[in-house]
């Protein structure tokens, strides 16, 4: 017996300011994981950095904090 695959859903179109929102999301998203992949390549190719090259998580969360303390608050 051969299954036939489910019909994908219909799709409903977004407003042009929400698709310019979605795009705006992708590309940051995006451009994290461009960050994340270089930082792995980096190690995959150096070896790990020595722990006294580090930042403390406490510090790094400190400044994270007060990044955020400062934005304008936004609607994802």
């Amino acid at each position: 017996m051969i299954q036939q695959p489910a019909p994908a859903p219909a799709r409903q179109p977004l407003d042009e300011h929400a698709a310019d929102s979605v795009r705006a999301y992708a590309a940051d998203q995006r451009a994290k994981v461009d960050i994340l992949a270089s930082v792995l390549e980096d190690i995959a190719a150096n070896g790990y950095p020595s722990p006294e090259s580090g930042v403390p998580w406490e510090t790094a969360r400190d400044a994270h904090l007060a990044r955020l303390a400062d934005e304008q608050p936004r609607v994802a």
